[in-house]
């Protein structure tokens, strides 16, 4: 594996808008040529809005085709999600857009109850990894964060499922202290490299975010910490240094054996 570049676009997602969504978040993503990964939130063309599942949009619609296209233009993949209908359903689904043209995705499975997303929204069922640049990267959405069993890495026989787990959130800031315990505490028990990215700003329900997007290394210690505004990063994550740990500290040959329905 090479060293992956991976940026944070911590951003104010305007609510409801998603033309001026993209607009906004082209221009935040535009000076970063050169990364290999550029994150941006949860539903970052509404908003987390129940609502915005009347005007959402399909795999053949604008959003998507922009996503592809910043990733062409950067020749880096992009992650992010947005509300996609499907059929009779919608998804919070997570896109991965890389610069050939391709769109992976990942529909989040756990819905948030407390906000009842569960009502109006379908659950995916499938978790994804990819590979790119050399890295097997398992991207997961908000509320994934607090299930520890479905974020595992799992260790297959040719070995770790994946390198780096990322979320990308809507993680109100009343709920900070478990957003930044739970990141540390899946890039350690999973000996992964570990990105959470996060917005900022006030909602149209009334809601504030503190942002605290992160990228963490397989110890939980910070590589990247962002506060309360709107901000971009990019860290380098070292690979010889997740094989040196992992191979120095084999904490996953003990992992209990079990399978995930």
């Amino acid at each position: 594996m090479q060293t992956l570049r991976v940026s944070l676009v911590q951003g104010a997602t305007r609510w409801h808008d998603p033309a001026g969504n993209r607009a906004y978040y082209g221009d935040l993503i535009a000076p970063l040529a050169g990364s290999d990964l550029v994150l941006l939130p949860e539903t970052f063309t509404s908003g987390f809005s129940n609502e915005a599942i009347h005007n959402a949009e399909t795999m053949d619609g604008p959003t998507v085709a922009w996503l592809s296209e910043q990733a062409r233009k950067l020749d880096a993949a992009i992650c992010g999600s947005v509300q996609l209908r499907v059929d009779e359903k919608v998804y919070n689904r997570l896109l991965f857009a890389t610069p050939d043209g391709n769109i992976r995705h990942y529909d989040k499975r756990h819905l948030f109850r407390y906000a009842d997303e569960h009502k109006r929204y379908a659950a995916g069922g499938e978790r994804l990894i990819v590979e790119w640049r050399g890295w097997r990267i398992c991207p997961l959405v908000c509320y994934d964060l607090r299930f520890p069993v479905y974020s595992r890495n799992r260790h297959a026989e040719r070995g770790f499922d994946y390198d780096l787990l990322l979320y990308v959130a809507n993680w109100p800031s009343a709920r900070r202290y478990a957003w930044q315990t739970l990141l540390r505490a899946r890039a350690i028990e999973n000996l992964s490299y570990c990105a959470g990215l996060n917005r900022v700003g006030t909602d149209g329900n009334g809601l504030g975010y503190s942002g605290d997007s992160a990228v963490l290394d397989f110890l939980g210690q910070p590589l990247a910490e962002l506060g309360a505004q709107e901000q971009t990063v990019t860290v380098a994550l070292d690979a010889g240094a997740l094989a040196a740990h992992r191979e120095r500290f084999p904490a996953w040959m003990d992992a209990d054996a079990f399978t995930l329905r």
